[in-house]
């Protein structure tokens, strides 16, 4: 899931009195992810090592001048690019102390913003719409700027991005109610212009934050009632400039985060990546009223990621650079580290697969819910870099194939043919050089083995399992084939190593495993590191058998035969038949070793709630034993769970429960020697069928 860290002071804030904001104009990265920029709302700029916590220079224009958009970095020239009283232009490099004595120059319209993207040219846009590049512009500062927007409208947001060697300016205006987009093209200089769709009579977006991928410009907008939309605009799309004439822009609702009472004021939300959003000014769903929280929500599944309460007041402004969020809140500046792993299922909800040795985690090419649980530090692999570096020094000298020309002989050639092959690959060459060939390779192996019944190749489809750059997703039809084969060796790694397994897959797995008879099961191999762990764990709870949590179930059976009987025969006598009858008390595992390894990967298996219970209702009678081996896992993490918050409405029913069985019992006892009376009747012949005899006692 998404994190937010401990976060830390970058500087003191003096917000205004009288007005809203924090006092604080912009922050823009500068030379690297450790410095940043700040511009204050009125004469001063100061240059921040982040991690340093501390300024490293620090410039003001003269009493009764203001700084009136923030100061951008140029990485090309070095050199900062400020603009003051709208229209004076002054650039200056790190080493200057005062700003009266850099250049400045006074252009003939007022500047709404100057960009400057990570590897374009600086750029400038006008209050009234118009779009210079910054050497174009000071090679004539008192040339004509046109006038693009229409009158009454505004400019009230803007943002470069530089995509595919092409620089866009995008900006949007507001008037009269209505929003639009303005999407800019540099070289050539192309406008284009969208409607936005109207939310709620008298709502405009609060705030906008764009980003670029897959060829398209995303623009995401939060509306005060807490609806945040995306609209995606083809930066291929985009034609001659068409005017006035404004395109209706389509939007699809990412979230409805909750606003409580009323509707939001100051709040920003901020694309972090293709599915996280950081949105601060919107309360937090299960805080109380009156917090402040900086929150990360995951887009594709609608869940709250990560929530940090913020102390002071929140003005809605927020930034991100090099995985920092920058946050104005109270009398403080803060920087909040976060980090966004890949968007999964399992993630978005929580469910972690739990990593059994350091050894089963997959390298970060491959998307991993490991990786996601225990970040990207480097791993040892498996022994199979022994067997790997066995199989080199036999086949150095055998001519090599390359890997296109494996994939072919794939498709016709016999099975010892191909397992030589794919084998010698895999052990003469680099593994990370073979990352997007292994699943080449498997995929093209499944394939022939599902059309071919006569090929198999288990233990070369076992090795590119093994070099763990392999998953589901990218060979989905590995898990089945070796379920049709019984190859249940190679069912238990993809169950190991394959972090992105289907519900229904699983539960395929499961039915497989628990049809299987123990005497079958003991005869499959199985990985010996699971089989010793298994066994292991069966003898510890065998020598432990008699006090489970602290407490004894023999015990409490004679507690609960006390309370009913008084130490009558009728118990005792029932306590006899059903030692006769019972499994012996060391029988902890309901089910064999080999399969109960096989199960305990099933059980340890990432899973959503809602795909899963679809396909355990598909379970049949004979297969519920696995619910034994459910209530053994329970019983062994009682102490962890009952402790749960999720547990507390639970205890609640059980407590009312119990306290009816109580009073039950409490009544019973008055009964005590009808009871005895009933115990000295004759027992008629178990019919072993169903019945109801009504006794009368009184």
């Amino acid at each position: 899931m998404a994190a937010l860290y401990e976060g830390y002071t970058l500087c003191g804030l003096v917000p205004a009195q009288t007005l809203p904001n924090s006092g604080i104009q912009g922050i823009e990265a500068e030379r690297d992810s450790d410095h940043v920029v700040v511009t204050d709302s009125t004469r001063s700029v100061t240059l921040y090592k982040v991690s340093d916590q501390k300024p490293l220079s620090s410039w003001t224009v003269k009493q009764g001048q203001t700084l009136t958009c923030p100061t951008v970095y140029n990485t090309q020239t070095k050199e900062y690019v400020a603009v003051s009283d709208n229209k004076v232009v002054r650039i200056w490099k790190e080493e200057d102390i005062l700003l009266d004595k850099t250049f400045k120059a006074t252009v003939s319209s007022d500047v709404w913003r100057v960009h400057c993207a990570p590897g374009g040219e600086p750029v400038v846009l006008f209050q009234r719409g118009a779009v210079r590049l910054l050497d174009s512009l000071l090679s004539a500062p008192q040339q004509p700027i046109e006038e693009v927007l229409a009158q009454e409208e505004t400019i009230r947001w803007s943002t470069n991005i530089v995509a595919e060697s092409q620089q866009f300016v995008i900006f949007t205006t507001e008037q009269k109610g209505e929003n639009f987009l303005y999407l800019q093209r540099l070289n050539p200089n192309t406008l284009q212009r969208y409607r936005l769709e109207r939310e709620e009579p008298g709502l405009s977006p609060l705030s906008f934050s764009a980003s670029y991928r897959d060829k398209h410009i995303c623009l995401l907008y939060l509306y005060p009632n807490g609806h945040v939309y995306q609209s995606v605009v083809s930066v291929r799309g985009l034609g001659a400039d068409e005017g006035a004439q404004a395109l209706p822009l389509p939007r699809t609702l990412l979230l409805g985060l909750p606003v409580g009472e009323g509707l939001l004021e100051a709040a920003s939300a901020l694309v972090l990546d293709e599915a996280h959003v950081a949105v601060v000014g919107v309360p937090h769903p299960s805080a109380g009223a009156g917090k402040d929280f900086l929150c990360i929500w995951n887009t594709n599944f609608q869940t709250l990621q990560a929530g940090k309460e913020m102390a002071g007041k929140i003005y809605g402004q927020l930034w991100t650079y090099s995985n920092k969020l920058f946050i104005p809140h109270g009398k403080t500046l803060s920087v909040i580290p976060y980090e966004c792993p890949k968007s999964s299922l399992a993630s978005a909800l929580g469910k972690l697969r739990q990593a059994r040795t350091e050894e089963s985690r997959a390298p970060a090419s491959v998307p991993s819910w490991n990786n996601i649980l225990h970040g990207d530090k480097a791993q040892p692999s498996r022994p199979v870099e022994t067997r790997k570096t066995r199989t080199n020094r036999k086949t150095q000298s055998a001519p090599s194939l390359t890997t296109d020309q494996i994939l072919e002989l794939i498709k016709t050639a016999p099975v010892e043919e191909v397992q030589k092959e794919v084998e010698g690959l895999l052990s003469r060459a680099d593994i990370q050089d073979l990352q997007p060939s292994v699943g080449q390779l498997a995929s093209t192996l499944v394939s022939r083995s599902l059309a071919d019944p006569a090929f198999y190749t288990p233990s070369t489809l076992v090795q590119l399992v093994h070099t763990q750059s392999l998953c589901h997703s990218v060979c989905p039809d590995l898990v089945l084939l070796a379920l049709e084969r019984k190859d249940y060796f190679l069912c238990q790694l993809c169950l190991q190593f394959f972090p992105d397994i289907p519900e229904a897959v699983t539960c395929a797995c499961l039915k497989a495993f628990i049809s299987m008879p123990d005497v079958d099961a003991e005869k499959v191999s199985l990985d010996p590191d699971s089989v010793s762990f298994m066994e292991t764990l069966i003898t510890r709870e065998r020598g432990q058998v008699g006090l489970q949590n602290g407490f004894s179930p023999t015990s409490c059976a004679e507690d609960r035969s006390d309370a009913l009987s008084g130490g009558g025969t009728v118990i005792n006598a029932a306590a006899e038949d059903k030692e006769k009858t019972s499994t012996p008390p060391e029988q902890i595992c309901p089910v064999g070793l080999h399969k109960a390894v096989l199960l305990n990967e099933v059980l340890l298996t990432a899973y959503s709630d809602t795909f899963l219970l679809p396909h355990l209702k598909d379970l049949s009678s004979q297969h519920v034993v696995i619910m034994d081996w459910v209530c053994l896992l329970l019983d062994a993490h009682f102490t962890v769970l009952v402790m749960t918050p999720e547990a507390k409405g639970l205890l609640l029913n059980l407590h009312s429960f119990v306290k009816s069985q109580v009073r039950l019992f409490s009544e019973l006892g008055k009964i005590e020697s009808s009871l005895h009376e009933l115990n000295k009747m004759k027992t008629k012949k178990d019919v072993g069928q169903y019945s109801i005899e009504v006794i009368e006692l009184f």
